[in-house]
């Protein structure tokens, strides 16, 4: 051991993963193939499982200092009724919000926090082509489209779900299936401020979510797999028609479309690796797992899985000990609420959006569940637990360096 620990990608699951690890002692390099982190793509929801982490850390108070939005509430126009879905405020933790906080600005932050570490580095416009492995076969490094080598002791992947090293590796892919698409695009909000108004419009035929950045919309627009062309062949204009006919109160933000290079095609994926590790790498988060972004769960579970890393491998590691024989816990220990949320996802694929989708469904009322979480608010806390906690949630116990730590107001974090 001495090469440290090599991270593939500056996402969620890679920039956590690098704070914690530095913050144990390790010497730990992140690798980013971009030149910064501004992406518009990019999900945007802090969930109270991921903004307890941070609690836990001492660094929440200081993360919510960065431009967000909190949605304490989320609410859906279903066959033209707006219905309450789910209540946050109900949640039997201190962070009872979604915070909703483009994703440059919560990876800059992880960033700052983790270079505060002498054993943190992190490499901006280095991108990871394949793996390097010794005579024996094991990974002990990562090779870089400049030529070059990054050397480690140990790899993770955290390179997203086209991920370069999980194919570099020839991990098992179990693909689930996705049978949606979503084109991704912002619009002006003619009156800024106010109470977050995030939403979903489910109607007969269309899915639309309107995501309350503030000053603008970001929406998503979600159609059949496959039918890209069609929606592009129909033209601009019936384009912002339809987004009219959807959200009439958006029927002039949408004359801000004037060119299909505003609208981003994000190609929805859902799968799993069946193993997530090989010697001398370990997978995590989209590269691990894609999700869906129905909840907008990701990029919490990507946390969660850094979490898991550290709290498992990290101590080990600092200690100068192979990671190898651990690898497989993280696995074991993240594979339950994987499986258990790709599958809610796959059957609101399946029952719900794909149903609306299909031109001979008529949604003429609200189904039943929907009407009964808008009439009983204790219900709404249901809904807001799936999504805001999920299943198995982590809690920060790897080890701190750091001269005494900080910690953040709230209870003792249990072990």
């Amino acid at each position: 051991m001495g090469k440290g620990l090599v991270i593939v990608g500056g996402g969620p699951a890679g920039m956590m993963a690098g704070l914690l690890f530095a913050r144990a002692g390790v010497p730990v390099t992140v690798l980013e193939k971009h030149r910064d982190f501004l992406r518009d793509f990019r999900g945007d929801t802090v969930h109270p499982s991921t903004l307890e982490l941070f609690r836990e850390l001492g660094l929440r108070e200081a993360l919510l200092q960065r431009p967000h939005d909190r949605v304490e509430k989320l609410s859906a126009r279903v066959a033209g009724q707006r219905m309450e879905i789910a209540d946050f405020r109900r949640l039997p933790v201190d962070s009872r919000f979604i915070a909703l906080m483009p994703q440059w600005e919560f990876l800059d932050f992880v960033a700052g926090e983790a270079a505060r570490y002498p054993t943190f580095t992190l490499r901006m416009e280095a991108e990871a082509i394949g793996l390097r492995r010794d005579t024996a076969g094991r990974v002990d490094g990562v090779r870089l489209a400049d030529g070059s080598v990054a050397a480690a002791d140990f790899v993770i992947a955290a390179d997203g779900r086209r991920s370069v090293l999980r194919q570099a590796a020839k991990l098992p892919l179990e693909d689930l299936g996705a049978p949606i698409d979503v084109f991704w695009f912002r619009l002006p909000k003619a009156d800024p401020g106010g109470d977050n108004e995030t939403m979903g419009v489910f109607e007969t035929g269309r899915v639309f979510v309107q995501i309350d950045r503030g000053d603008y919309w970001q929406c998503a627009y979600v159609f059949a797999k496959g039918e890209a062309d069609a929606v592009r062949t129909r033209g601009l204009p019936a384009f912002r028609a339809e987004i009219g006919t959807l959200v009439p109160a958006l029927s002039k933000a949408a004359e801000a479309l004037t060119d299909w290079e505003q609208v981003k095609l994000l190609s929805v994926s859902l799968d799993r690796l069946t193993r997530w590790h090989m010697p001398g790498l370990l997978a995590i988060g989209d590269a691990a797992h894609a999700m869906s972004p129905a909840g907008g769960v990701g990029i919490n579970l990507a946390v969660q899985d850094a979490v898991a890393a550290a709290n498992i491998l990290a101590a080990a590691m600092a200690a100068g000990k192979d990671p190898d024989g651990l690898a497989p816990l993280v696995q074991k220990r993240r594979m339950l609420p994987v499986r258990i949320v790709q599958r809610m996802q796959k059957m609101i694929h399946d029952n719900i959006i794909g149903a609306l989708l299909d031109p001979d469904t008529r949604l003429t009322a609200p189904p039943l569940p929907v009407r009964l979480l808008d009439r009983h608010a204790m219900l709404r806390g249901i809904p807001a637990r799936l999504v805001g906690l999920g299943v198995r949630r982590e809690h920060i116990r790897s080890p701190d360096v750091s001269a005494g730590g900080r910690s953040d107001s709230g209870p003792e974090v249990p072990h």
